[in-house]
């Protein structure tokens, strides 16, 4: 397969604390299917909430932020299991008097943890993040990609399975 260069995407999705929220990520300049065009992630960086912002969150209380980047829409939360996830992750605090006891950051699932990264042949994705307290005020995610020909076939083929 011909290769580019890798280079950057960016999103963010604003949260509200309450509701799943999502955004969809344009690709139609990276991917044609029927062009032989397809997009290979590499690795995904995600950022919880503003840099300048801080965690004043009520004594005694625990709460997570869960992101999501996926190959079709969805309406809630997903699981690693469903076939359209290419990456999440979650946020957890715990409170306890005053102080922030613990704060975890994890990625469950992402394009790094394979040998080649993720081969994406649909023209959107989906960024889509859900919180079980206030937290922050978005969600922001980049991700090193490079974009690659395949067989019309092939393309064609990988892209009817991610929709």
């Amino acid at each position: 397969m011909a290769r580019t260069d890798s280079f950057f995407l960016r999103a963010t999705v604003p949260t509200d604390g309450v509701n799943f929220n999502q955004a969809a990520i344009d690709l139609g300049s990276y991917v044609d299917a029927l062009g032989k065009s397809v997009l290979r992630i590499h690795n995904i960086s995600v950022q919880y909430g503003d840099p300048l912002e801080s965690y004043a969150g009520a004594v005694d209380t625990s709460g997570s932020m869960y992101f999501q980047l996926t190959t079709q829409s969805q309406v809630a939360a997903v699981g690693i299991n469903n076939r359209s996830v290419i990456a999440s992750g979650s946020l957890a605090i715990a409170t306890g008097t005053a102080i922030v006891e613990m704060m975890d950051s994890s990625l469950d699932v992402g394009p790094q943890h394979w040998t080649d990264g993720y081969l994406i042949a649909v023209e959107q994705l989906y960024l889509g993040v859900d919180q079980t307290f206030n937290f922050g005020q978005s969600v922001s995610i980049v991700l090193e990609c490079t974009v690659e020909t395949m067989t019309q076939a092939a393309a064609m083929a990988l892209a009817l399975s991610q929709q």
